[in-house]
């Protein structure tokens, strides 16, 4: 029996001209929120990022910082990009960067065969190119002020005009079959702007484009053509292939996990580089003869100052200043919970200090700390068993089903914000029963001793499913109260427990040991003035 399709996972690899800012951080998050959820699921899971550290831009920043492009590639990669998914805790399951062999071995195959299908031949381009977006532009694609300069909208830069022999793809040859797998997959490229975006460039008719670089020596050498490297997007984009064994020989581990890995089942991208993964790239997979992606999923752009989160301009923050000030969850919870995955959204201090307080110090930080407050003070830190449920109880345990029903649902849908308000529903619901129920009052009666037991293992309870549906999202938080509930030696860790059996109630065994701590959501210091400038 072959083994299980891996539900494989990608982000865009990212350009090592400079260091990771949010904007960065926000896609590695999403990704490592969605494959986490599916390990919960049960899922075989693989999950991809890593560096693109070709091209133009990349060679030049090495040269404006006096030292060669694989040292400057080498240090950025060990200095900054590792250590980021470190800080915003990505459980990635490997690390492509475009500078090692087997990225290279891959990348060459791949052209040797296109080329062999007739779908490569040599020629000239001569036109603009934008060096930030390493990309060919068509002339309309380009803002022209008063004086004639020619801008690049995505950069507000002037473009630059090239003239080179170069070895072209033959992109217009896959207009019909492109527009064809698009009306037979519809959710082939999402949200529905997204692909309503792809549909109409396609329709407007597709030139064939350079698929090499003679002026440029920073890249992947073309096998048949040793003056030439093979155009930047073009080696990247092959990173979803070589990093699963693409290229590796027959038999080995490395070409089994390709076989039982791809087609990708998400490729998650910045709106800004759609037509890459949405066009190029599935018009080069259909040239090579194998499958393509089940979706492109772009996001929306990250905006401070109402401007897209941008080195060049400034307004690229680090992700340790936010991490170092809120902590990694905080930092994971709220790009996912204030933001629609799909559409810009704006970050800003004062606004992440009003979710945190609210929704996690105050919501469920408050809810946590209660409950094992109680346990630990009624019932000496044991969790008792319950005696009889009335119907508040039973509606409670009704919300549970739907939370989990309604989160499980958006993120099939990448809704990650729809997920995280159907999860925090509960939150209030469970807040507002204890606030009801009233369980100090209770334990001041001792009539009421079985029914302040009962209450104070529903508290306990709907705390174990939270902390399961909010595992994704918050690792380290949730681990711990996972801990504090003494959940781990009745029900095991806390990754291990399956997203559709959250709201089987009754699963945490009475008599666990319960224990207090530190508030998960401790109150927040004013920011420095440099973490609020």
């Amino acid at each position: 029996m072959p083994d299980p399709k891996s539900y494989y996972v990608t982000t865009p690899i990212y350009y090592v001209n400079d260091a990771p800012h949010i904007g960065h951080a926000y896609t590695t998050v999403a990704g490592d929120v969605l494959t986490r959820w599916h390990r919960q699921r049960g899922d075989q899971v693989w999950y991809l990022t890593g560096t693109d550290e070709h091209g133009t831009k990349v060679e030049r920043a090495a040269r404006d910082n006096g030292v060669e492009p694989q040292q400057w590639c080498d240090r950025l990669v060990e200095t900054a990009w590792r250590p980021v998914l470190e800080t915003i805790d990505a459980a990635n399951d490997d690390f492509i960067r475009t500078t090692s062999d087997r990225h290279k071995r891959g990348v060459q195959r791949f052209w040797t065969a296109v080329k062999e299908t007739g779908n490569v031949y040599e020629g000239e381009f001569t036109g603009p190119y934008c060096v930030g977006c390493e990309e060919f532009k068509r002339p309309g694609d380009l803002i022209e002020k008063p004086d004639g300069t020619r801008l690049c909208p995505v950069h507000d830069k002037p473009v630059e005009d090239i003239s080179e022999t170069n070895w072209f793809f033959r992109l217009s040859a896959f207009t019909e079959r492109l527009l064809a797998h698009y009306e037979a997959n519809p959710n082939a490229v999402a949200p529905a702007s997204a692909r309503n975006e792809v549909i109409s460039f396609i329709k407007q008719g597709l030139d064939d484009i350079s698929m090499s670089r003679s002026s440029v020596s920073w890249g992947v050498q073309l096998p048949w053509d040793s003056e030439q490297v093979v155009y930047v997007w073009f080696d990247a984009l092959l990173n979803y292939l070589t990093a699963i064994g693409y290229g590796a020989r027959e038999g080995t581990l490395e070409a089994r996990r390709f076989d039982t890995t791809w087609p990708a089942d998400v490729h998650l991208v910045g709106k800004d580089i759609l037509r890459f993964h949405a066009v190029y790239w599935p018009a080069m997979l259909m040239a090579a003869g194998l499958p393509l992606p089940k979706q492109v999923f772009a996001h929306g752009w990250l905006l401070v100052g109402g401007e897209k989160m941008s080195k060049t301009k400034l307004t690229g923050i680090a992700p340790s200043r936010i991490v170092d000030h809120f902590g990694s969850d905080a930092f994971r919870y709220y790009f996912l919970r204030a933001i629609h995955f799909g559409q810009d959204g704006s970050f800003s201090w004062e606004d992440m200090s009003i979710r945190y307080t609210a929704e996690l110090a105050n919501g469920l930080g408050n809810l946590a700390s209660r409950a094992t407050a109680m346990v630990d003070r009624y019932r000496d830190g044991v969790l008792p068993e319950p005696v009889a449920y009335t119907n508040v109880d039973l509606a409670l345990q009704d919300s549970l089903v739907a939370a989990v029903e309604r989160a499980d649902a958006a993120m099939d849908r990448l809704d990650f914000a729809g997920a995280l308000e159907a999860t925090k529903v509960f939150v209030d619901e469970v807040n507002g029963y204890v606030t009801e129920q009233q369980p100090w009052v209770l334990a001041k009666d001792q009539a009421d001793i079985d029914r302040l037991s009962t209450v104070l293992y529903v508290m306990c309870e709907s705390l174990r499913a939270l902390a399961v549906l909010y595992n994704p999202f918050m690792p380290k938080s949730m681990n711990e109260l996972w801990s504090r509930l003494g959940a781990s030696d009745g029900l095991g860790e806390i990754a291990e427990q399956r997203i559709a059996a959250t709201s089987r109630w009754g699963q945490l065994p009475p008599g666990s040991r319960v224990t207090k701590g530190d508030p998960l959501f401790p109150r927040l210091a004013e920011p420095t003035e440099d973490q609020a400038s």
